[in-house]
């Protein structure tokens, strides 16, 4: 099976992730942790993740034009979105919420907008990215 192209451009496309630290390694023992009755875990796991993280998204959005802005509100909201990221492995994501996380803690509510931009960029290309491997994963 290791000389089936599909897998190898599985293999491939899963390498490139962690290379460009798009995902890491908590990407791979998501994948590691599927079963015969499960075998769509790391799929469903990733679906939940886009599920939530759209929700949160559009509550930051939300909550940066309140005025007065509630810092709080803001910090639960990055708080938990850091904690999806973290639960997938969504490495590139990480890195722009806690950009945003840090201008909200300085009182940086512009820089925070900017980065919760950056956010939906790097949301959008991983969700392309993982969108096109779980079709490919799919097919095998």
């Amino acid at each position: 099976m290791e000389n089936n192209p599909l897998h190898q451009q599985i293999a491939t496309m899963r390498q490139s992730f962690l290379d460009e630290e798009i995902l890491n390694d908590q990407f791979i023992q998501l994948e590691s942790m599927a079963t015969e009755d499960d075998p769509a875990f790391a799929e469903d796991t990733v679906s939940l993740y886009f599920q939530e993280t759209t929700k949160i998204i559009a509550t930051l959005e939300e909550e940066f034009v309140k005025d007065p802005i509630d810092y709080n509100a803001l910090e639960k909201c990055l708080h938990d979105f850091k904690g999806l990221c973290v639960s997938i492995g969504a490495s590139k994501v990480l890195i722009e919420v806690n950009k945003a996380r840090a201008c909200c803690d300085n009182g940086n509510i512009e820089g925070g907008k900017a980065a919760l931009e950056k956010v939906k960029v790097e949301q959008e290309t991983l969700k392309a990215k993982l969108d096109s491997y779980f079709q490919l994963v799919k097919q095998s």
